[in-house]
């Protein structure tokens, strides 16, 4: 049958990323991967229909970024997609509200060289075809990063609350970690990312029946970066950030709940493990963070820490407290600082609590236990309350 030809062939004048024509509706992922190729790695994708799309190279490190309106990934097994020496890794799935993104991590520089989809006219099948081309680093760093067109690049719509009033509830924000292509810990078919959000639903509902106000930073499974995360945070004006996690731990046993917050210099390896692991998950779904360094507003952060470093510890100290009277156990080092990004809201008191070790078969079945999930929502909830009776006198008398 005669296939109607989408080609963008990428000349030099312009940037390495190719936009398609929009297309129009949502298409499943039928089969293709990423194989060797003569002069770079070949990357090749069926779908059940052609949708808009375009890619693009980031670099630090090397990867091809594909963007979609959108595609359902279901089926596609990452693992079993790679075939090539030239790509470390591959990532795929949602990235916001009607987009899905993949992500091939480069082991070395590389430049798109051809990007093409082509449409069968009789099946409306699509088959998008990338061709990528060995590069230095300098041409790779030249070349690469997303154009910048209105029809992709909308900004991701921050946490919209009403107006306080004197005497309002806390306004509290949830930060499910993970979601979409980022799945963060896996284990035995559990995914950290779905469970966080099915555990901050039920959060949400514990701490609304307790007169509290609740946002969540995401309430479906979309990525999310941890930049948007804080930046969430400050637009919904919140008076306390909470993220959720479950990690996981390749050797060894570890159990039970801990509560981290901010700290440039980590309270031990593992927590300084941990923050690198998030920060680099939040790279490899194809953030580019070239140039997103200000020495100047980091001072200014700096100094604004100075005041909610202590509350922040307090919130802590309190949860924990909640927590262990709740579910009767927490790790055997609770308290723990790492230089989390997604921490450094300054003005607002902000922790990072995992809840457990999806590693460990006990935490992984309390996890999925509905009834375990209520009993550590409702530490929560007194921690919280312990802490905000707490805050509130102090805060008097630093005003006197």
């Amino acid at each position: 049958m005669r296939a109607i030809l989408i080609w963008l062939l990428l000349l030099p004048l312009f940037s390495q990323a190719a936009l398609a024509q929009s297309l129009g509706g949502r298409a499943s992922y039928l089969g293709g991967g990423v194989v060797d190729a003569r002069r770079g790695a070949a990357l090749t994708l069926d779908l059940s229909q052609g949708v808009p799309w375009r890619a693009f190279t980031l670099v630090d490190p090397p990867r091809l970024v594909l963007d979609f309106r959108e595609v359902d990934w279901a089926g596609a097994d990452a693992e079993q997609m790679n075939r090539s020496q030239d790509v470390a890794e591959l990532r795929m799935g949602p990235f916001s509200a009607g987009w899905s993104r993949l992500v091939a991590v480069l082991t070395r520089p590389a430049l798109i060289r051809e990007a093409g989809m082509t449409i069968d006219e009789g099946s409306g099948q699509a088959t998008l075809s990338i061709l990528l081309k060995d590069a230095s680093a300098a041409e790779m760093e030249a070349g690469s990063g997303a154009s910048r067109d209105p029809r992709w690049d909308r900004p991701q719509a921050l946490l919209t609350a009403p107006p306080r009033s004197e005497g309002a509830p806390l306004r509290i924000v949830l930060d499910p970690g993970h979601g979409g292509i980022d799945p963060g810990a896996e284990r035995g078919g559990v995914r950290e990312a779905a469970l966080m959000l099915t555990f901050a639903r039920q959060l949400r509902d514990v701490l609304r029946r307790a007169g509290y106000e609740v946002l969540l930073t995401r309430d479906e499974d979309v990525f999310v970066s941890l930049e948007g995360r804080v930046a969430a945070a400050h637009e919904a004006r919140a008076d306390l950030f909470i993220s959720l996690h479950a990690d996981a731990i390749e050797e060894g046993i570890a159990h039970g709940a801990s509560v981290y917050m901010l700290d440039e210099l980590a309270s031990d390896a593992a927590s300084e493990a941990l923050a690198e692991r998030h920060d680099r998950d939040d790279i490899l779904a194809g953030l580019d963070l070239s140039g997103a360094d200000d020495r100047i507003a980091d001072v200014l952060l700096d100094i604004a820490r100075l005041d909610n470093g202590p509350r922040s510890l307090s919130l802590a100290q309190h949860l924990l407290g909640g927590i262990e009277n709740a579910v009767g156990e927490v790790h055997k080092r609770p308290l723990r600082r790492a230089g989390f990004s997604v921490l450094k809201a300054a003005d607002i008191p902000s922790v990072l609590i995992e809840l457990g070790f999806l590693s460990t078969e006990r935490d992984r079945a309390n996890l999925l236990d509905p009834d375990w999930r209520n009993g550590m929502a409702a530490g929560i909830r007194d921690g919280i309350a312990a802490w905000s009776l707490e805050d509130a006198a102090l805060s008097r008398l630093r005003r006197q």
